[in-house]
């Protein structure tokens, strides 16, 4: 089971000294909070860190309990950069190793998420004398794939 969009909130906000069993947060704040969770992680989704988070369409649209099919290794990147987003919003100072730790959780994630981009050679490019391919009378390389192919049958929409 993955976490809530809930779980994130309040473990950000635990982390800026704004626990729940001291602070009663009103059901707007935790609103307010998760919308700046949603812009950060569209900001992340932006940058090709894709983590399968479900991006609302509007900001009115967003539900606290949404489970977000986020993997584990991205939580505490997760919880340390929304803690650093929200602890100006309510005023409080924040720890310089929540800084550190958030800083080596999204370079973590960065890191993971870095593969170089792939090139296909063109179909006009000689094998080569070290190739063996099964067909001799053909000296040339296959032709590229197109990488946006979606199917006679469907459409490709951009948002």
């Amino acid at each position: 089971m993955s976490w809530t969009k809930r779980q994130f909130v309040e473990a950000a906000l635990e982390e800026i000294g704004m626990a729940s069993y001291v602070f009663d947060m009103t059901s707007q704040e935790l609103q307010s909070a998760c919308r700046r969770l949603d812009a950060m992680m569209a900001d992340w989704n932006s940058k090709g860190l894709r983590l399968s988070y479900p991006l609302p369409g509007s900001p009115e649209d967003t539900d606290l309990d949404t489970e977000t099919a986020v993997p584990d290794m991205a939580n505490e990147a997760i919880i340390t950069n929304l803690a650093i987003r929200l602890s100006a919003s309510y005023g409080k100072q924040l720890m310089p190793q929540t800084a550190g730790v958030a800083r080596r959780a999204y370079a973590s994630l960065l890191s993971r998420f870095a593969y170089p981009p792939e090139q296909q050679l063109p179909g006009t490019m000689p094998s080569g004398a070290g190739n063996k391919p099964w067909r001799w009378d053909d000296p040339f390389l296959e032709e590229p794939l197109d990488p946006v192919d979606v199917g006679p049958d469907s459409e490709l929409e951009l948002y």
